[in-house]
């Protein structure tokens, strides 16, 4: 599939992508990576201060002096560059940054057991990029939301969805969101390390779930 050669997954919530215009490197939530020899950022985004999605040790890998960090507020106080690289993001908002447009959108749990790890009012985000003619959604922890029945006017070509439970959805809500956004393809992620051994049945049944987009499981990056 063309449209996913310049998609990487390295595991857990953490991406790469190339952008065409000007063969840019994007990265989101970069965690646990496992060579320090990758292409360095021009635009690192994270959704949210959860040290499996706000790593600094890892930040350090892919930055150069150009690189701009987009994030929420409570994660750019933590990050000491220049005030300037840093690009502060709140959810249901539309921003251009080097010519790249992408939105917001709102990420958190609403079940009362797990609201606690990422409650409404931290306006933790996902991100849609607008990227070499898709529409990628990023979509954070969260849980099945209400926003999210409305994500279909978005017409997502690539949702990446967390479907590893615990502290987000689990795969049977997960696949209740593919089948809201209706994105032409769903990625999961944010679950093989949560579930182990499980984690292939998982995928299997996940698929089985989902009716409205098509399931991609990516290979991760070793």
């Amino acid at each position: 599939m063309d449209n996913l050669k310049n998609i990487l997954w390295f595991g857990h919530a953490s991406f790469s992508f190339v952008n065409n215009d000007g063969n840019r490197i994007y990265y989101v939530d970069p965690f646990d990576l496992k060579t320090t020899s990758l292409e360095k950022a021009d635009l690192i985004f994270i959704t949210h201060a959860h040290p499996d999605h706000f790593s600094q040790q890892d930040i350090e890998h892919i930055i150069k002096d150009d690189t701009l960090i987009i994030a929420p507020p409570d994660i750019l106080e933590k990050i000491t560059i220049e005030s300037e690289r840093k690009v502060s993001v709140a959810p249901n908002n539309n921003y251009t940054v080097k010519s790249f447009s992408f939105q917001t959108v709102p990420a958190y749990n609403n079940h009362p057991e797990k609201i606690k790890f990422h409650p409404k009012e931290n306006n933790w985000v996902g991100y849609i990029f607008e990227l070499n003619g898709q529409k990628i959604y990023h979509a954070g922890d969260t849980d099945f939301i209400e926003e999210m029945k409305d994500f279909v006017k978005f017409e997502i070509d690539f949702a990446m969805l967390p479907i590893g439970g615990g502290y987000t959805m689990d795969y049977k809500e997960a696949a209740q969101a593919a089948n809201a956004i209706k994105a032409k393809f769903t990625v999961p992620m944010h679950y093989r390390r949560l579930l182990g051994d499980k984690y292939p049945s998982v995928e299997e049944e996940f698929k089985q779930l989902v009716t409205n987009s098509s399931v991609v499981i990516l290979e991760e990056v070793s």
